[in-house]
């Protein structure tokens, strides 16, 4: 089955090719060029038509940090996964990794074995991410405190086998004890090792990258600020090329301006993240995340019990609206969407752009970055 995507403005690798054409076939990209001469196809797209002037084609976004959408919680088992996936795959997030947050070590076996599951038979999941319980209690966010624990070797293991190789990120405070080598077995896995929910210096934080870690959990947030004397773990980031660090852009985590800064001081490695739980695409109300209770008003998520941020209701389209207004250029912002999470990922050859032989996931968006069409290995989401 070949579908010919045409009239866009092409935003891939860094740069936006004017009246471009994108050519699917059996799921693949197959080939792309500009102007009126094109190959015929099955399934033609008009993009102009379809998006108004200005119509922009992206590769698929990917998102290496997300809790649930839809009002589905990714941690209530597959029904719930493929209810908020079916949220966020609309906005254009066509691949996920699905984060999975604090619980007792037996959960959270169950919860990643899931996830082990639905990678098999779910092209779009990529894996899990376990966001604790190897965190600070000092910087718990919307973790309960009470499950929260040092990374001993044994509970690591019995996570990571409990994926079966799924694991694809887990985040950790590496000054807790048995920090550092429990980076080193996360990533001895397969899996990212991530610095977040920390109280690291920079000293500690380099030697965590130096131990293998390469993503920074939502930068900025629960961990040690950004200071001219004490640059903590967002410095030692920003100045390690080896890193990736997630932004959760919603005009609440952070400001535009920090945005606009992390951009600028970690060019092609920040990472556009939406933290999203269950409320996001959905109303406001009372909810869960863990088992921790959630309100959510205004469309911002804080804990019932302290008024700590809890998650976002972000979709990553609305991440990209927030940090072109701040700022930041199509380009890049594109590539925090789809290219840096795919490199995050070890997926950079197959995924995040859509040279000739990747898959063929995109977004069609307006010239106004609202989301009008999206295909998943060459096939258009309803």
């Amino acid at each position: 089955m070949t579908t010919l995507v045409h009239s866009v403005r092409l935003v891939d690798d860094g740069r936006i090719v004017d009246d471009a054409w994108v050519l699917f076939d059996d799921g693949r990209v197959s080939a792309l060029g500009a102007g009126a001469e094109r190959p015929d196809a099955a399934t033609v797209v008009d993009g102009h038509a379809a998006a108004g002037a200005g119509a922009l084609l992206t590769p698929g976004f990917i998102d290496l940090h997300g809790h649930g959408g839809g009002g589905f919680a990714y941690d209530d088992g597959p029904e719930a996964v493929r209810g908020a996936r079916a949220l966020h795959r609309a906005h254009g997030t066509t691949r996920a990794v699905v984060s999975l947050v604090t619980a007792p070590l037996e959960t959270l076996e169950r919860r990643a074995a899931m996830v082990a599951d639905l990678t098999e038979s779910d092209a779009d999941i990529l894996g899990s991410h376990l966001e604790g319980p190897f965190l600070d209690p000092g910087h718990k966010g919307a973790h309960d405190p009470s499950l929260l624990r040092a990374p001993d070797p044994a509970a690591v293991e019995r996570l990571l086998a409990a994926g079966r190789g799924t694991v694809r990120q887990v985040t950790i405070a590496p000054e807790l004890e048995g920090g550092l080598p429990a980076v080193r077995a996360i990533v001895a896995s397969g899996g990212a090792a991530a610095v977040g929910h920390t109280d690291a210096d920079a000293d500690m934080a380099r030697a965590a990258f130096d131990a293998g870690a390469t993503i920074l959990t939502h930068a900025f947030n629960a961990m040690p600020g950004l200071h001219h004397r004490n640059p903590g773990p967002v410095g030692a980031a920003a100045s390690d090329p080896r890193v990736t660090l997630e932004v959760i852009a919603d005009g609440v985590h952070l400001a535009p301006e920090i945005v606009r800064l992390a951009f600028a001081a970690a060019p092609g490695r920040i990472a556009l993240v939406t933290d999203a739980m269950a409320a996001a695409g959905a109303a406001d109300g009372d909810y869960d995340l863990g088992s921790l209770s959630v309100e959510v008003r205004g469309g911002i998520a804080r804990l019932a019990g302290g008024g700590a941020i809890a998650g976002s209701t972000l979709t990553q389209d609305a991440a990209l609206r927030v940090a072109v207004s701040a700022g930041v250029p199509l380009p890049e912002a594109v590539a925090a969407l789809t290219r840096v999470p795919a490199r995050a990922l070890g997926r950079a050859d197959d995924l995040g752009g859509l040279a000739p032989g990747m898959i063929a996931d995109a977004v069609l968006l307006s010239s106004d970055l609202d989301v009008r069409g999206v295909w998943v290995d060459g096939a258009a989401v309803a």
